[in-house]
């Protein structure tokens, strides 16, 4: 049997970084591999799930570009693959570990459960070392059993723990763990009194039914992987190969979360990461190919992914990094491809957004200055607004004065016509010839002309800007600076 990876996300919030690096590393290693990637909607958790959440699983991975060979929808030969149709096997399952006295029904209110929680917590408990459930369903007797069966009272299947003894496994990553099963979670639940299963069951018994050969997954599940290997041994069967991905922390060495910034992948699209750098920055974190190299695109990394270039250590995800990713690969991306990436949040921003020449032009214009797309539309803004009035003091380059400077302006704005028909070298030989000819520095001729027309100091290209805009607004702008001047 070839290698067999899942990824099994829950609908109960939107992706984020960390889901997504487990996905992409499955991803990665089943086609290095040769291998099939399923995906598995792992819905049980009925009180959580967000309806937003798994059209966000779908458009994610379609927006990043990289998808399963088996899942809802696209079908397989162990479907179905929504966790909540699959109740009845988890339910018969669950009740051949009752018959084999591996697990056993507790009849425990939540009230219970909870007083219990608070004499622990306050130390007031008989074994002032326990913590967790007190087992108090585990040897109830079989009359007692029939009596609260017979009188409907709710229950959940809970999975008998051995109460002395080791369970050990191997981690691909982290090599040999053993545990002691005292200090396991004493008694977890298998069955909700919903009838659904928790995460511990359903994911064992379809991971073993789908033939899963690999498990990929953070090590924030590492305080159950004892739990899930000693279901594995109450079922007889043999576990796949578990590897605990490292986990991702933040730049200041705190676990990533959301109080840190935008982890969602529906935030960074809105903010304008491409989906080839955020791809590119995940796979950073946690694995590297010589420790060198960064820029790969993703047919690469499916060729070069190895779990045995996995780092132990924490991750870090840093935004700074994955501005560097972005800027690289929108600098990498030819003017058509960048106006098509830009349209849509020009279009958010009430700028034109349809005229392929004109977004192509300010694609020209800020390829070279943008981190995010999101940027582009505020740096352009003032090609299609006209900006306010400047003040004559904005006006003046430094040691200028108004006179000559509204000359000098004149003398541009007669050359603008012609700037726009000149390439950019044609351009700039004329612009200094014409400040040798004014015997001005080049920075200070075009500085008038600049504030006249985007309204800024700093802005992108001007005779770049000039050419998307129009020689005529150009000059509207450069003769409404030039009155301001004169009148000042």
């Amino acid at each position: 049997m070839g290698v067999r990876v899942r990824y099994a996300p829950s609908p109960t919030g939107f992706q984020h970084i960390g889901s997504v690096r487990t996905a992409l590393y499955n991803y990665l290693y089943a086609r290095r591999q040769g291998g099939t990637f399923v995906l598995r909607i792992e819905d049980t958790d009925r009180k959580r799930l967000v309806p937003e959440a798994l059209q966000d699983i779908y458009d994610t991975f379609s927006w990043l570009g990289f998808r399963w060979t088996e899942g809802p929808d696209a079908g397989g030969p162990f479907a179905p693959y929504v966790q909540s149709e699959r109740l009845p096997l988890y339910q018969e399952h669950a009740q051949r570990l009752i018959d084999e006295g591996k697990a056993y029904r507790c009849y425990c209110t939540a009230e219970r459960l909870e007083g219990l929680r608070k004499q622990q917590e306050a130390g007031e408990s008989a074994d002032p070392s326990a913590q967790g459930y007190d087992r108090h369903c585990r040897s109830l007797p079989e009359s007692e059993r029939r009596s609260l069966e017979a009188a409907g009272t709710s229950s959940v299947v809970r999975l008998a723990v051995p109460l002395d003894g080791t369970t050990s496994y191997t981690d691909a990553l982290l090599g040999d763990i053993t545990v002691e099963n005292s200090s396991i979670s004493p008694d977890p639940v298998l069955i909700k009194s919903d009838g659904f299963p928790t995460y511990h069951l359903a994911f064992a018994v379809d991971d073993h039914f789908m033939e899963i050969t690999h498990v990929m997954r953070g090590q924030e599940w590492l305080p159950s992987a004892p739990v899930h290997f000693l279901i594995y041994r109450a079922f007889g069967w043999n576990p796949p190969v578990f590897c605990h991905l490292p986990t991702i922390m933040g730049k200041d060495g705190h676990k990533l979360s959301k109080r840190l910034g935008a982890t969602s992948v529906r935030d960074f699209r809105a903010q304008g990461y491409l989906p080839d750098a955020l791809l590119n920055c995940i796979a950073m974190v946690g694995w590297s190919f010589d420790g060198e190299r960064e820029l790969f695109t993703l047919k690469e990394l499916e060729e070069l992914f190895t779990l045995e270039k996995l780092n132990k250590s924490p991750g870090v995800f840093d935004y700074q990094k994955l501005e560097w990713f972005n800027g690289m690969y929108i600098r990498a991306k030819s003017r058509a491809e960048l106006a098509a990436l830009i349209a849509p949040f020009m279009k958010q921003a009430g700028l034109p957004a349809d005229d392929p020449r004109v977004l192509e032009g300010v694609a020209g214009l800020v390829q070279e200055r943008i981190k995010v797309l999101a940027e582009a539309p505020a740096m352009v803004r003032f090609l299609f607004e006209e900006p306010p009035a400047p003040a004559a003091a904005d006006l003046l380059p430094k040691k200028g004065e108004p006179a000559g400077t509204a000359a000098a302006l004149r003398k541009l704005d007669a050359l603008l016509p012609e700037l726009e028909e000149l390439s950019a070298e044609q351009s700039e030989a004329r612009l200094r010839g014409l400040a040798e000819e004014l015997g001005m520095k080049l920075g200070d001729l075009l500085m008038p002309l600049r504030v006249a027309v985007t309204g800024s100091k700093v802005s992108p290209p001007l005779v770049e800007s000039i050419k998307v805009m129009g020689a005529a607004e150009a000059r509207r702008r450069a003769a409404r600076a030039i009155a301001i001047l004169e009148n000042r």
